[in-house]
C-alpha cells in the first residue's frame, strides 16, 4: 500500500511539473498586436508597413507554418516568413545556430509600367548569418487563424540592413 501511495504522489507531481511547463511557453508568446484581420503591419526602417487582406494568408502544413503578404500595386512591398518545426503558440527565433531555420524575408517591388516584365525586386533576408537577428511570437491559432507579432534585422545580397520591427499579423489560415 505505501508502494502505491508512493507511486501515486510521483505520478500526480510529473503530471503538475508538465502542465505547469507547457503553460510557461504560452505566456511567452506576448500579445496578439495591432494588425487588423487579414493584415501583417510592421516598421521597416521607422515607416509603416500594411499589407492587403487579399494578397496576405498562411498556410499550416506538416509542422511547416508559411505567412506571407504584399501590399500590392507597382511600388509593393512584402513580408514572407517560414517556421520549420511549427508546434503551436510560443516564440520562434529568426538564427541562433546551424539547426535554426526558421526565416523571415522583407520584399520591394518597383514594376516600371513601361517595361512591366521588368521589374526591380530587392530582398532582406533574416537571418543573414547564425546569430539571433529577430524572433515570431504566435500568440493565438484557431482552425481558421493565426495571431503574433514579429521583429527581425535583415540584409540584402549587398550587405545592406533593413530594421523590422512592432510587427504584428492577424492571418487567415488557407
Amino acid at each position: 500500500m505505501r508502494n502505491f501511495k508512493q507511486s501515486l504522489i510521483l505520478l500526480l507531481m510529473s503530471f503538475s511539473l508538465v502542465t505547469l511547463s507547457s503553460c510557461s511557453s504560452d505566456d511567452d508568446a506576448g500579445g496578439g498586436g495591432q494588425a487588423a484581420e487579414g493584415t501583417i503591419t510592421a516598421k521597416v526602417n521607422g515607416t509603416s508597413v500594411t499589407t492587403l487582406e487579399m494578397v496576405t494568408f498562411a498556410n499550416l502544413s506538416s509542422g511547416t507554418l508559411m505567412l506571407q503578404g504584399n501590399t500590392g500595386g507597382t511600388s509593393s512591398k512584402a513580408f514572407n516568413f517560414t517556421i520549420i518545426g511549427y508546434d503551436g503558440i510560443g516564440t520562434y527565433p529568426f538564427g541562433g545556430g546551424a539547426n535554426i531555420f526558421n526565416v523571415a524575408s522583407y520584399i520591394e517591388t518597383e514594376v516600371d509600367l513601361n517595361d512591366p516584365a521588368n521589374p526591380t525586386v530587392e530582398t532582406w533576408n533574416a537571418p543573414y548569418d547564425d546569430t539571433q537577428v529577430g524572433e515570431i511570437n504566435i500568440s493565438e491559432q484557431t482552425e481558421t487563424h493565426i495571431k503574433g507579432t514579429f521583429s527581425f534585422e535583415a540584409k540584402d545580397a549587398n550587405g545592406t540592413m533593413k530594421s523590422v520591427t512592432e510587427g504584428s499579423f492577424n492571418v487567415e489560415i488557407l
